[in-house]
């Protein structure tokens, strides 16, 4: 009896000082809450957004073949079942370019469509295809960008019929992958102890060191071109904007959190999300330099791992098992009498 109330004082210990971890926060709160949870009709585990032209009608893709669409701008969501073969199938990827879409995923998944996702169409990729397919960018009528989970990228100007190696030779299994507006890449490797760039005109990638002890979590760009850095810890780095080789001290815009960040996203120029473990978000309105907390998100039980804004007033957060957050600007912020 003794040895069980001490198992559960131990216990008890441990809650309260998770607890005052949690609460010790010296992030300021946001004054306004601008994220709607979605109700979502599945818990399966949610990878990417993307819309048609049509600012109302998209689709979210998850694990499990989870296909969503919604015709009301993302405040509603419904099932889309294709007719797809016995594999067990993780889409990755969708992407849009007016009417016309793209899904990847694995194991070889790719699906094409020129109706807006009244019908898909399947593509055949190559058995010899390097890794699995888990990034495709729609860029014009019939043109695509396909990327793979080992680096490979391929190029399509003919609605999937052929593709073009981009690269000569993949860079090794990686665990994120982003794509820039002007066609550069960033990927980070598979244990996050380096990373690799490439841009168009370049037959290889470029390996690159990682500038710390600690593991690189994810990578992306900046409007400005910038690379930004989120390692273990809660760090973040950002390039010199005209240096695109040297890094900038390293930041903690949660210095107390025990909360990995998992990734960032610009709004505009100078307003910045990032999304994180257990409900973590956090909001700079001044490029990075002073961060504040969204503590009513904090409430949401999901690992937010990406951020997404099509526009300013446009934007969502995915998280695990069917957790969506909404952008909603606030009201009074564009009030004219707040203005």
């Amino acid at each position: 009896m003794r040895s069980i109330v001490k198992s559960w004082q131990r216990i008890f210990a441990l809650l309260l000082v998770v607890l005052m971890c949690i609460g010790c926060s010296k992030v300021p709160s946001i004054s306004y809450n601008p994220w709607k949870i979605i109700s979502v009709p599945t818990d399966a585990k949610l990878l990417d957004i993307a819309f048609t032209d049509n600012p109302q009608h998209g689709y979210l893709v998850g694990s499990n073949a989870t296909l969503l669409e919604t015709k009301d701008g993302g405040d509603t969501w419904k099932p889309i079942s294709l007719q797809l073969d016995e594999q067990k199938y993780r889409f990755n990827s969708v992407s849009f370019q007016g009417k016309e879409g793209w899904i990847a995923g694995e194991p070889g998944f790719l699906i094409h469509t020129t109706d807006e996702g009244a019908s898909w169409s399947r593509i055949a990729l190559s058995e010899k295809l390097p890794g699995n397919p888990i990034a495709v960018k729609a860029l014009a009528e019939n043109k695509a960008e396909l990327a793979t989970d080992v680096g490979a990228i391929y190029q399509t100007t003919d609605g999937g019929k052929n593709w073009k190696a981009k690269v000569e030779s993949a860079v090794g299994v990686v665990r994120n992958l982003e794509r820039s507006p002007d066609g550069k890449y960033v990927a980070v490797s598979a244990k996050g102890n380096f990373y690799s760039t490439w841009e168009p005109g370049q037959s290889a990638w470029v390996p690159h060191n990682r500038n710390s002890s600690r593991r690189v979590e994810n990578m992306g760009f900046a409007d400005s071109g910038q690379l930004w850095m989120l390692a273990r810890g809660g760090q973040l780095q950002f390039t010199e904007p005209a240096k695109p080789e040297e890094w900038q001290k390293a930041d903690f815009p949660e210095l107390s959190t025990s909360w990995g960040l998992l990734d960032l996203a610009y709004r505009t120029p100078d307003e910045i999300w990032i999304g994180g473990g257990s409900g973590n978000l956090l909001r700079s309105t001044d490029g990075g330099k002073t961060w504040e907390k969204d503590r009513e998100v904090e409430e949401v039980a999901a690992n937010l791992y990406k951020i997404v804004f099509f526009q300013p007033d446009r934007g969502f957060v995915i998280g695990d098992r069917g957790v969506l957050l909404k952008y909603l600007p606030n009201p009074e912020a564009s009030s004219p009498e707040a203005a």
